[in-house]
């Protein structure tokens, strides 16, 4: 039985994993009917606003790209995702846990990240069906 107090707890715990922030703008990429509804509804409450989507213009936090292994070219595809990404912006690569159809090997997203100059920065588990990989600009050596 589930306390009254920890309704929803799960769904936060989410948004917490995945660093989203009150009035964050994120933009969401590959939608399909397979994704997630309770992951997108927790970045939506805890980010105040409704996810943009693939074809919106603006400047972005945080890129959620669900990706399957038929997908595409995941480096070409991380190329153009990165177009609207902020500065300090991120990327969170959510695709399907071992053994689920369209499996990613991590070797796969940690090689497209490579090719595009992102560093790979964290992963977190995301309910049953769902991981998620996340990715940021590198940073530049300081020299001294």
């Amino acid at each position: 039985m589930v306390a009254a107090g920890d309704a929803g707890k799960s769904e936060v715990d989410v948004a917490d994993r995945l660093d989203i922030e009150p009035e964050m703008v994120v933009q969401e990429i590959g939608w399909d009917d397979d994704v997630d509804d309770a992951v997108r509804a927790a970045i939506e409450e805890r980010c105040g606003s409704e996810l943009l989507d693939e074809d919106a213009d603006e400047v972005v936090d945080v890129v959620l790209l669900w990706w399957r292994d038929d997908d595409g070219d995941l480096t070409d595809t991380l190329l153009d995702v990165m177009t609207p990404l902020a500065d300090e912006g991120v990327i969170w690569v959510l695709t399907p846990k071992t053994g689920r159809d369209g499996y990613v090997e991590p070797s796969d997203i940690a090689e497209a990240a490579s090719t595009s100059n992102l560093a790979q920065t964290s992963n977190a588990s995301l309910g049953d069906a769902w991981m998620g990989t996340r990715l940021a600009y590198r940073k530049a050596k300081s020299k001294r």
